[in-house]
C-alpha cells in the first residue's frame, strides 16, 4: 500500500504539521460521496507550497498527508470527542461540508467499523511517525518544536460567526508550550499591521496542538490557523496567489524563526 503521509527529516528542533493539505479520496470510497465531495473543497489548499522553502531553509521536520480530511480528520481525537464544546464542530470521519450540507450519500456515511478501519489505516499511521519524529528531535536537541499550520476560509458562517482574524494563533490558552513560545510569537503578530490577528482565539488548537503539547516533557506545540484570503482565492479552483504569499511569507518566516530561538531554561 502507498503510505498515507510523508515524512522529511530536518536537522533542527522544528517540526511542522500539515494535517489537512491531503485531498485524496480513495477510489474504493469515492461512491459513499456526493459529487462535489470528490473535489475536497475543505482543505488547507497550498500549504506545502507556502512554508516548503521556508521549512527547508530553517532546517525543519514536515509531515504531510496524502488524503482529504473528508476520509478521516488527523486533527481530531481518536475517540471524537468534540474539541470545541458548544459550538459547530467537524469530527473524526467528517459528515459534513464546512458549509453545513451532507458530505455522503443517503444512507453511506461511515460506520463505527469503518470509522474503526479509517482509524487503523490512516489516522494511527501518522500519528505514530508525529510521535516518533518527536521522539527523534527530543533525543537530538533535549526539545521539540512542534508547530501545526492550518488554512480556511476567512467566513464560515457553520463554524463560526463574522469574519475571522487573518492569523489565529492557538496555545490551548497557553498550556500546550512554554509561556515564553506563547508571549514570543504573540508578539510577532503584534508588532505587524498588515494582517488582523489574535491568540487564543476561536482557535485555540486542535487534538496535534493539544495531544503533542507537553512542556513538562520537553514537547511544545503550537497552531497557526491562517485565512486562506492572506494566499490564495479562496473560490474555486482556489488559485495560489504568488503576490499575497510573497507577501504573507516573511512574517510566517518570522514566527517559525522566532519559535526555533526558544530555549529552556537553565
Amino acid at each position: 500500500m502507498t503510505a498515507p503521509f510523508r515524512l522529511r527529516q530536518g536537522r533542527t528542533p522544528l517540526i511542522i504539521s500539515m494535517p489537512h493539505v491531503g485531498h485524496e479520496i480513495p477510489e474504493d470510497q469515492q461512491a459513499r460521496y456526493v459529487p462535489r465531495a470528490l473535489d475536497s473543497e475543505d482543505t488547507d489548499w497550498h500549504l506545502e507550497r507556502l512554508y516548503g522553502e521556508i521549512a527547508e531553509a530553517l532546517g525543519a521536520s514536515l509531515i504531510v498527508p496524502r488524503y482529504s480530511r473528508y476520509l478521516i480528520d488527523l486533527n481530531r481525537p481518536p475517540e471524537d470527542t468534540p474539541m470545541y464544546p458548544g459550538a459547530s464542530n467537524t469530527e473524526l470521519c467528517p459528515t459534513r461540508f464546512f458549509t453545513g450540507e451532507p458530505l455522503y450519500q443517503d444512507g453511506q456515511a461511515p460506520d463505527a467499523a469503518e470509522k474503526d478501519r479509517r482509524r487503523q489505516r490512516y489516522w494511527l499511521p501518522y500519528h505514530r511517525a508525529l510521535t516518533a519524529e518527536m521522539n527523534r528531535v527530543k533525543r537530538l536537541h533535549g526539545f521539540a518544536l512542534l508547530f501545526d499550520a492550518h488554512s480556511i476560509r476567512s467566513e464560515l458562517p457553520w463554524l463560526f460567526e463574522g469574519r475571522l482574524p487573518d492569523l489565529n494563533l492557538g496555545t490551548a490558552e497557553g498550556r500546550s508550550c512554554d509561556a515564553a513560545i506563547t508571549a514570543s510569537l504573540g508578539a510577532v503578530q503584534a508588532a505587524q499591521q498588515d494582517y488582523t490577528q489574535v491568540v487564543n482565539g476561536r482557535f485555540k488548537g486542535g487534538f496535534i496542538t493539544r495531544h503533542y503539547g507537553q512542556p513538562a516533557q520537553g514537547w511544545h506545540a503550537v497552531q497557526l490557523e491562517m485565512c486562506q484570503s492572506c494566499y490564495m482565492d479562496e473560490a474555486p479552483p482556489y488559485a495560489y496567489d504568488e503576490a499575497r504569499a510573497a507577501r504573507v511569507q516573511p512574517l510566517l518566516r518570522t514566527l517559525l524563526s522566532t519559535y526555533l530561538q526558544w530555549k529552556p531554561a537553565a
